[in-house]
């Protein structure tokens, strides 16, 4: 195995990244089981409260190509180091709060510090295994808490909130920002061979940042204000006007933010498609279902903790050292399409699960084809997405598959309730029980995320190529010029 980073430990440095993403990871959930006992205790209203998950959303969106970007260009380990003290101390910030302005503002800090540690771990990732059969490796464990952390989240959140009270949801990431910040001073070597001038796209970096931010704010807040309100149709319609004027700005600008010849990779293209495609099927079992056990089954947060459980178990299972063999054994593109297959099961199962569903026989079934799926899955996906580019372009190639990982699961969330929503109003209108309607609707959800999960398979059945990507960290140095210039 050969490592440009971390010299003859760079296990020990991935078990350190990932404490930090999981971190992140965790945030982006844990926060959700504690609402009700925040809004108890602030005496905030339903509109207040959703500031809280909304503050964190919009600079998490907003910032990761940003943060990509000045990964490559100003260091990846002094980009991670700068995000893990941000998050950390915004953690301190939200823990302290005693209003809901601080709290606010804290978890702004929260997820511009999440967006860049998310941006960049990948990157530092990639260019610690260079090897394909160690990196297969490496990504299942990143997989694995990307794809896990979530349904962590909410049993870590259940726990706290219950044992202690939601100040400590936000206290525990200190003990483990301090030692993933400490073990990265000691471990990760400054970056060497900076091969890119230091010079950023401001223009480009404000106008794509404003638009995520506007995109998000308008996503998150749709259902609420009504899709075709005026404000809502007057933000989105300002983030595309704003992405056409950034494009624009990409394919003149000597030095872009985002060189646009990067999508000329049918890997990368096609895996941002996926990502956005699996980003809807992945919030339509997390969150839907977290809704159909809480408020169908009547589950409390514990319960509906314990019952992801054995997705994640399995999960870990395939991350950690299953699915990288069958990426060794069988390329990228079978594992992917069968990791994209078995969600899409998964979910059409929840799609008939009854208002009186038993555990073992309406939630289990499905929550392993789901496990089994995103365990196989995230692996593949992620190295489609970076694997073919040049280390110095693998900090914003890994932020552009996470932006589109979290612009498609907030695009696809809002989907999702907006169709639930309007089919529970109509069975309600008709006369159906209340429990029915809500259960109704939630089977249009997953009927949705079941379909985009199926179509996910097909396009990287088409699209993608059998094999694992050449590793653009090991092409010679004259074909690495070569495909600078065409990403430029």
């Amino acid at each position: 195995m050969s490592n440009s980073i971390g010299g003859n430990r760079p296990w020990l440095v991935l078990i350190v990244l990932c404490l930090g993403v999981l971190m992140i990871v965790l945030d982006s959930t844990i926060v959700n089981v504690a609402l009700p006992s925040i809004r108890a205790e602030l005496g905030l209203s339903e509109t207040a409260l959703v500031w809280v998950v909304n503050a964190y959303l919009l600079t998490f969106g907003g910032f990761l190509l940003l943060g990509g970007r000045l990964g490559d260009l100003f260091g990846h380990r002094r980009l991670f180091l700068i995000g893990i003290a941000l998050f950390t101390l915004a953690s301190l910030a939200c823990g302290l709060a005693n209003s809901l302005y601080q709290l606010i503002a804290a978890r702004a800090v929260q997820g511009l510090g999440g967006a860049v540690v998310s941006a960049v771990a990948l990157s530092l990732l990639m260019n610690m295994f260079t090897e394909s059969g160690e990196r297969a490796k490496a990504m299942g464990v990143y997989g694995f808490v990307c794809a896990g952390g979530g349904s962590i989240g909410v049993l870590a959140g259940g726990v706290l909130t219950n044992a202690v009270d939601w100040h400590w949801i936000f206290l525990v990431n200190l003990p483990i920002g301090v030692s993933v910040y400490a073990s990265c001073l000691i471990l990760l070597p400054e970056d060497l061979g900076q091969r890119r001038p230091r010079r950023l796209d401001v223009t480009g970096a404000l106008t794509v940042t404003t638009s995520l931010m506007l995109a998000v704010y308008a996503i998150v807040n749709g259902n609420e204000l009504g899709w075709t309100s005026d404000q809502i149709i007057a933000l989105l319609a300002c983030a595309i006007v704003l992405l056409g004027i950034f494009l624009a700005i990409e394919s003149r600008v000597r030095v872009p933010l985002v060189p646009l010849g990067l999508f000329r990779s049918c890997n990368v293209a096609t895996a941002n498609v996926v990502s956005v495609l699996w980003a809807t099927a992945i919030f339509a079992w997390f969150f839907i279902s977290a809704l159909y056990l809480q408020r169908v089954l009547g589950y409390d947060a514990m319960e509906v903790g314990l019952a992801f459980l054995p997705a994640n178990l399995i999960m870990a299972a395939f991350s950690l050292g299953l699915s990288a063999r069958l990426v060794m054994r069988f390329g990228i593109r079978l594992p992917l399409v069968t990791g994209l297959l078995l969600p899409a099961v998964g979910l059409a199962l929840f799609a008939r699960a009854p208002t009186n569903g038993n555990l073992l026989v309406d939630v289990l079934p499905g929550m392993i084809l789901l496990g089994l799926g995103a365990g196989i899955a995230v692996n593949p996906l992620l190295l489609a997405a970076v694997s073919a580019v040049r280390p110095h372009e693998s900090g914003l190639a890994s932020g552009v598959i996470n932006t589109s990982f979290m612009m498609g699961g907030a695009v696809g969330l809002a989907v999702l309730v907006s169709s639930a929503a309007a089919r529970t109003a109509i069975l309600i209108g008709s006369g159906t029980d209340p429990i029915q309607a809500l259960n109704g609707g939630y089977h249009v959800a997953f009927g949705i995320g079941a379909a985009c999960a199926a179509a996910a398979a097909v396009l990287s059945m088409a699209r993608l190529p059998r094999e694992l990507p050449a590793l653009a960290n090991n092409l010679d140095p004259a074909a690495g010029e070569r495909l600078d210039e065409r990403l430029v």
